[in-house]
């Protein structure tokens, strides 16, 4: 039955679901009503083992006791204030501890509610950095294609996602893309590839066509995520790092889905021993439990910006009313202190071995024709049949089915489990999705 169809008193009917297929999902909804650890529970009681992380962002697993006394606390003590001109203690306390996790000198945090807003934040610092230094003709950015950086307008400008350019038109003006780091010379090659740093020179190649000065910002994730785990060759990240050095460009590091342990450090930076002068971050930052997210900006950064306006006025014209929230900073404060009690990253180290010997065990599937993956990122690239992502699609419907949630980019099939999972947890995942590939 469509949406049109259906009466006006049908529940379904109201909702208008965000990247999602509305009219399968009203003929075959997926419904989940509760979680606990490392499974969902649907409607009808079903277990189901979550291997995504919910969407990247919960890696201490479903329910924590710990995050939901610290988020009731703080709704008893403080539900909201405003975030300009207004400050809360737990925001302070928040932004000291998540700088001591960042690389050095990225010790200053702003916050925002997603993402999205955080990658608008970054590109916003990026363009009054250069404004204040007297450089205010450097308003190009540079993406890489097959990046994803949120759906606000200047994310998806910079972001390399077919899609988003179909839906919406050419976004902001003056973006140039870099070529993705996906070449078949690194097929079936686990953690870094051996080849293809040299596509790092595509920044170069922008210098010389559009000139140096006329660039603010590159930003990549260092693990592309949303289009299915692209992870960069060894040596690619430390030539942009050089180039935009060079250059006086600045490098900005979209670690929503890597930061706060998915890689085995607290950030792919850290890992990949390449420092950006700006990252962003969310999703992990409360064990995605309250919306929250935030930049990290080198300090000299933001000082030239503070520098730069008359005393007693906002130097930086830019915020949102989440901003900071009350109740996320708890929500942070206990995961954090997670993260550091239970050695959460070192969880996450001790199971990626085993995880990517597992997701490269499919080598050799009929119609598997990549497999790679680093920490606990994975994923597994099918032939299409029919239509690109028609597959990918049937298997994540199947997995429902079938007691797994998993993420499908086009007919890659990700697996993004908690760091909580246990061994035996992680191979019924791995079964799951073997018999799903098989029998797509």
């Amino acid at each position: 039955m469509s949406a049109a169809t259906r009466p006006s008193n049908d529940p379904f009917v109201h909702q208008w679901m965000p990247f999602t297929a509305n009219r399968q999902f009203l003929e075959q909804p997926r419904l989940i009503a509760r979680a606990e650890g490392v499974y969902y529970y649907t409607t009808r009681g079903e277990k189901l083992l979550d291997g995504s992380s919910g969407l990247y962002c919960i890696p201490l697993g479903h329910g924590r006791r710990e995050i939901r006394e610290a988020v009731t606390k703080q709704m008893e003590e403080l539900d909201y204030a405003p975030p300009f001109q207004y400050g809360v203690p737990a925001a302070f306390k928040l932004a000291a501890e998540v700088a001591e996790l960042t690389p050095p000198g990225l010790n200053r945090i702003m916050f925002s509610g997603s993402g999205s807003e955080a990658v608008e934040s970054a590109l916003k610092v990026a363009l009054q950095y250069h404004r204040a230094r007297g450089e205010g003709q450097r308003t190009r950015f540079i993406g890489r294609e097959r990046g994803y950086h949120g759906v606000n307008f200047g994310g998806w400008s910079v972001g390399g996602m077919v899609n988003n350019r179909k839906a919406f038109g050419v976004g902001l003006p003056g973006v140039s893309h870099l070529r993705h780091t996906l070449i078949k010379e690194n097929l079936f090659e686990m953690g870094e590839g051996t080849h293809g740093a040299d596509l790092a020179d595509d920044l170069e190649r922008f210098v010389n066509l559009h000139g140096a000065d006329t660039i603010a910002a590159c930003i990549v994730e260092p693990i592309a995520g949303s289009t299915g785990i692209l992870v960069p060759p060894k040596g690619y990240l430390k030539r942009l790092r050089e180039i935009c050095t060079k250059h006086g460009i600045l490098l900005i590091f979209d670690e929503v889905i890597t930061g706060f342990g998915r890689t085995g450090q607290a950030f792919a930076a850290q890992t990949f021993d390449v420092t950006p002068d700006i990252m962003t971050m969310a999703k992990a930052l409360t064990n995605g439990s309250i919306p929250m997210a935030a930049i990290a900006v080198r300090e000299d950064i933001q000082q030239t910006i503070l520098d730069s306006a008359p005393p007693n006025t906002v130097e930086f014209y830019h915020g949102y009313t989440y901003s900071a929230h009350p109740v996320a900073c708890a929500a942070g404060l206990a995961t954090l202190k997670i993260y550091r009690e239970e050695d959460t990253f070192g969880q996450a180290r001790a199971l990626a071995p085993t995880f990517l010997e597992q997701i490269a065990s499919f080598k050799g599937m009929p119609d598997v024709i990549d497999t790679r993956g680093h920490g606990l990122l994975g994923a597994v690239e099918l032939a299409p049949k029919g239509k690109p992502g028609e597959r990918g699609f049937k298997i994540l419907c199947r997995g429902f089915e079938e007691g797994l949630v998993l993420r499908a980019a086009g007919d890659s099939i990700v697996l993004a489990p908690p760091y909580v999972a246990t061994p035996d947890q992680l191979g019924q995942m791995i079964e799951i999705m073997r018999k799903l590939i098989a029998e797509s």
